[in-house]
């Protein structure tokens, strides 16, 4: 583990220094975390493609700026959050994550109902995931983000925190709202 961060420092240096094979090779390991989160956000394959291009080329431009205070992928979080809120901004539409891209455990915190062996239960949960999935592309963005940084990518609050220059308190919040939200939504496949 430690070679490994040592290594990846070593690319860093001399990324920074102008080295592109250096930054080609630092950059490989991040690229499908970049294409995978952005593809989440966007919903759309050439949307998270752009986002994924406009994200390399940023990391490239700014990579000076990385101080090594974070994670380097938690810094290429932000980078990745900030050009798919920009792209966000610049569209009137409201797309989001499919269930399915999301890959959720719905049993993680047996929070809904378990039926996953009957015939029934099969389509139960076949709905219940076109309802999740409108029930997020309902959440607005400051909400959805903080959704998908800490739920679905599985960052800490304090990553979370980096990413999107919030305070914990604002987190825990936004993240709370998230999860009644979704919660309201999908009641009626919620445990009495």
């Amino acid at each position: 583990m430690a070679e490994n961060r040592l290594e990846e420092q070593e690319l860093i240096d001399a990324a920074k220094g102008g080295d592109i094979e250096a930054f080609n090779k630092l950059i490989k390991n991040y690229t499908q975390m970049i294409y995978s989160f952005s593809f989440k956000v966007c919903r759309n394959e050439e949307k998270a493609k752009d986002t994924l291009q406009d994200t390399l080329i940023n990391i490239f431009k700014s990579l000076k700026t990385f101080d090594g205070k974070s994670k380097l992928s938690t810094w290429i979080y932000k980078v990745v959050t900030n050009n798919c809120l920009m792209l966000k901004r610049s569209e009137k539409t409201n797309k989001l994550v499919s269930v399915d891209d999301l890959q959720i455990d719905y049993d993680s915190d047996k929070v809904f109902m378990s039926h996953h062996e009957s015939p029934s239960g099969k389509t139960l949960n076949s709905e219940l995931k076109v309802k999740l999935d409108d029930a997020i592309k309902k959440l607005p963005i400051k909400y959805r983000m903080v959704f998908l940084l800490r739920d679905v990518e599985g960052l800490s609050i304090e990553e979370t925190k980096n990413i999107l220059n919030l305070t914990v308190p604002v987190i825990k919040s936004r993240l709370h709202r998230a999860r009644n939200f979704l919660k309201n939504e999908l009641q009626e496949y919620y445990e009495n």
